[in-house]
């Protein structure tokens, strides 16, 4: 039992609902254009959760290794910084973690395309880069999470990628409509990013870990999480006018209330330490936007 709540820790599980944010909000407005495939979706949402625990796993060992992950480090404990899982351990568990996504990734890619060879190969090629980019986060000799790119990959895939991505392996074409709400859900996914690194502003330049907080400051980066959350509910308020989305659909919007009460808490915050309480409601509502979305969209407009 011990080893398997230490893997539990590791896999980060309160992470979770956040990475398949994006495959909700794209697999919904695909449901809206008429197609529907069930086996498509799950496979999309286990082959999400998959990439995640490969980067908590991997995050878990690179911050470990270089003593990011110390006494000093707010937060929940991890794997490797808690000692109840070694460096060979969690390595093991990492190749495991690839061989799963790798393996899951090619069922979803089969199922979503069968014979196109074309979409068959730039899907496996995205699939790869994702693996890379859960991965090289904190490890390798130059990873990009301690070099302030951070921000940029998790816009990427969690936003663009995943909603984008997720909608195009129903309907087989993009629908510009789609970058407004993949936007929205990869702002909304950076913030949760950034909210982390705004609590561990101290121990990450302590360790030289370089994100965009300490680069350019505490209070800059708080007038940056603003500007995160107000353009994602902005995208989410024009793609709603767009789509000429009733007003009963709008439910997706009703989260905002508790985003926008968190906003003012972290602006009005002083104390890196006090943030931390706010890493889990920002995560979560994240999830019900994309969740909201999901059920308006397809059963209120």
């Amino acid at each position: 039992m011990k080893k398997v709540k230490a893997w539990l820790l590791a896999a980060r599980l309160r992470t979770l609902p956040l990475s398949v944010s994006g495959i909700l909000v794209g697999t919904a407005m695909a449901k809206e254009a008429g197609y529907t495939n069930t086996g498509v979706f799950i496979l999309a949402i286990l082959t999400t959760i998959a990439y995640q625990i490969t980067s908590n796993f991997a995050n878990d060992y690179g911050d470990g290794v270089r003593g990011t992950d110390d006494a000093t480090r707010i937060g929940p404990k991890r794997a490797l910084q808690s000692g109840i899982l070694s460096r060979q351990s969690l390595k093991k568990g990492i190749l495991v973690s690839i061989l799963v996504s790798i393996v899951l990734s090619c069922l979803l890619i089969y199922s979503a395309f069968e014979s196109n060879w074309l979409y068959i190969i730039l899907f496996f090629l995205l699939g790869l880069c994702s693996i890379w980019a859960a991965i090289r986060y904190t490890m390798g000799s130059s990873p990009y999470g301690y070099q302030g790119l951070g921000d940029l990959f998790v816009f990427l895939f969690f936003g663009i990628v995943a909603v984008v991505g997720s909608f195009f392996i129903h309907t087989k074409y993009v629908d510009l409509l789609t970058v407004l709400p993949a936007v929205a859900i990869g702002l909304l996914c950076v913030g949760v990013l950034n909210l982390n690194n705004l609590r561990d502003v101290n121990s990450d330049r302590l360790h030289g870990k370089n994100t965009l907080v300490v680069k350019m400051g505490f209070a800059t980066g708080k007038i940056y999480h603003a500007f995160l959350l107000i353009i994602a509910f902005l995208c989410l308020v024009t793609f709603g006018i767009l789509a000429n989305l009733k007003l009963l659909t709008l439910i997706f919007l009703l989260p905002f209330v508790i985003v926008f009460s968190h906003l003012r808490r972290v602006i009005f915050t002083q104390n890196p330490e006090n943030l931390d309480s706010e890493l889990k409601k920002l995560a979560l509502c994240t999830f019900f936007i994309a969740l909201s979305f999901y059920i308006s969209i397809n059963y209120f407009s």
